[in-house]
């Protein structure tokens, strides 16, 4: 980082100093990277770790909120709904934050795998104290760094012991990049679980290159087909064989199916001819606070 009159405090200097050394990981380690302000990954970083504390002071301050979205049978009676928890930021001025303005922050600096037990330990705690339907089931994210922490499925083995959840009303979800970047991790962790009782969902399947040959080593019990092709299968031909194959093969291999990005009821009809098993979407339900 080059010193100059107009480079600022000390403070200013080490943070700048600090980002310089994580793009240079970034780009394959063993090199120099030179500070440039005007650099837009530069600046992307610097606003990233300016997130960081903002997410400390929102977990002191209790500024957390649990949000969910349901996820529909097609044919209600033969299976159970689901509700996505999804997560939420209320910042300074009492703005909710979407969570991918901060997510990545979060995963860059290691502070996911505090996250993710943060809504196990809320979500069983709010189920511990409400009277809910027996046909409905929660489903929770789990990020790439939760895969690789050894102790994750003794905290999940915990809260079941300390809030009376039943361990088949809980479904994971983790995205199948992250499944893939952490495979062995991966299998390990949603066999533990399984044995618990729990299901476990591939989400955003069909964005890998090698999304089928993964499928047939990774121990789920459904498969959550990437919006990307869900959202234009009604006007793009390729988009729509993509959704059917996925379908077609996931039934072969006994899976349960569910479309994201349904976002009127003519994609929706669609995907019943189809055969999926579930749809979610704005056009089914819109997000909202779990308490």
């Amino acid at each position: 980082v080059e010193i100059t009159q107009d480079s600022g405090t000390i403070a200013n200097l080490l943070s700048a100093a600090d980002t310089a050394c994580y793009m240079a990981k970034q780009r394959g380690r063993n090199r120099v990277y030179v500070h440039r302000p005007q650099d837009s990954d530069m600046r992307r970083l610097h606003g990233e770790a300016e997130w960081v504390g903002r997410i400390t002071r929102a977990f002191e301050e209790n500024r957390f909120q649990l949000h969910y979205q349901k996820i529909l049978p097609l044919h209600p009676g033969a299976l159970p709904e689901y509700r996505e928890i999804l997560l939420r930021m209320i910042d300074e001025t009492g703005q909710l934050v979407p969570p991918m303005a901060f997510i990545p922050a979060a995963e860059r600096y290691n502070l996911m795998p505090s996250i993710d037990r943060w809504v196990v330990r809320t979500l069983f705690a709010w189920m511990r104290s409400h009277q809910l339907p027996e046909n409905i089931y929660y489903s929770i994210n789990l990020s790439g760094q939760s895969l690789g922490d050894d102790a994750f499925s003794e905290f999940v083995q915990d809260q079941f012991r300390l809030s009376g959840v039943l361990p088949g009303r809980i479904c994971f979800e983790v995205t199948e990049t992250a499944a893939i970047a952490n495979l062995a991790q991966a299998m390990q962790l949603m066999s533990k679980l399984q044995e618990m009782g729990c299901g476990f969902s591939l989400d955003d399947f069909g964005s890998g290159m090698s999304s089928f040959a993964y499928l047939k080593n990774l121990p789920v019990d459904s498969i959550k087909i990437d919006g990307a092709f869900v959202r234009d299968m009604l006007s793009d031909p390729i988009d729509c064989a993509m959704v059917e194959a996925i379908i077609r093969i996931g039934h072969v291999m006994g899976l349960k199916t569910i479309a994201e990005y349904v976002e009127n009821d003519a994609i929706k009809q669609r995907l019943s001819e189809l055969g999926v098993d579930y749809v979610q979407g704005f056009g089914m339900h819109r997000p909202e606070p779990l308490v």
